[in-house]
């Protein structure tokens, strides 16, 4: 995802292609995707953190599970959003967190005025796990200029910055580009461009008219990517360019956001409409039973 970070100077490229990229197209004669209820896994996996977001409507995701990143700096993409910690950008409603994106002039504390502002949730300094099935069931927004993502970021960002801390991209969309999830890695020397990345073109309906499970299995030198029960991705260390470093093999943290506008998914249109929302049915985490 979005790759400025405060105090790192580091700049993530745009994720316009990558090193490596696996395109997989539905046609319209196929049935339509089935979508995902909340299913455990398969045997052997173990829950280890979640949560559900039912608390009562309106108040803050949970302050022992969340913090959040605030700023309008463009997060090293132009986005154009300003991210907030308000309940008008990140509440609990109807068993769901609502992440909102709004068109509206906002100056921060920075002095930096934005059109825009929305919410980026992280769970850094909370939680964080080596290894694991990551998933959220969501419901993402729509539109040109959107840009929804549930992400992951190696716990070690604050000592080496990124990309040498490892970055997993469990899900992003694009709002040009509505039937279509984007699994991504990176890490020093396949970073941003060079991300070892894929596209998975659904069948049936768009992403953002239900919900959808997105999620990683993450073992020891692979990375799983799957939208519902579909497998579309497998990362390995055979995906990096000669004599670059695997990184994957420490914990990482969750974020969870909505851009708006950047160099990706462009300026939005008159049409975009505004409020919108991603709503997060839960995030769980798991462990394999018979792994540390």
């Amino acid at each position: 995802m979005s790759g400025e970070f405060p105090g790192s100077g580091k700049h993530r490229p745009l994720l316009l292609r990558a090193a490596v990229v696996l395109i997989v197209a539905a046609s319209s004669m196929q049935a339509p995707m089935l979508i995902a209820q909340a299913a455990s896994p398969q045997k052997g996996w173990v829950l280890t953190w979640s949560d559900e977001f039912n608390s009562q409507d309106g108040s803050a995701p949970d302050p022992s599970k969340w913090g959040f990143d605030i700023g309008g700096n463009g997060w090293g993409n132009n986005e154009l959003e300003y991210y907030t910690a308000r309940r008008e950008n990140s509440q609990i409603r109807n068993g769901n967190l609502e992440i909102t994106a709004r068109r509206e002039e906002y100056i921060g504390t920075d002095f930096i005025r934005r059109g825009y502002t929305s919410g980026r949730l992280k769970s850094k300094g909370k939680f964080a796990q080596r290894y694991g099935r990551f998933e959220a069931r969501m419901k993402i927004p729509s539109g040109k200029g959107m840009w929804p993502a549930f992400w992951m970021m190696g716990d070690d960002f604050d000592t080496v910055g990124w990309p040498s801390c490892g970055e997993i991209d469990v899900m992003e969309n694009v709002g040009n580009e509505p039937f279509t999830v984007h699994g991504t890695f990176h890490g020093p020397g396949y970073s941003g461009n060079d991300g070892p990345t894929a596209e998975y073109a659904a069948p049936g309906a768009k992403l953002a008219d239900d919900y959808h499970i997105y999620a990683v299995e993450w073992e020891p030198a692979q990375i799983r990517f799957y939208l519902d029960d579909h497998l579309y991705f497998t990362g390995t260390p055979r995906n990096l360019p000669a004599e670059k470093k695997w990184v994957f093999d420490h914990p990482f943290y969750l974020i969870l956001n909505v851009a708006v506008g950047g160099e990706w998914p462009g300026t939005p249109e008159p049409a975009t409409l505004f409020p919108q929302s991603m709503l997060v049915d839960y995030v769980r985490v798991y462990s394999r039973s018979d792994q540390k």
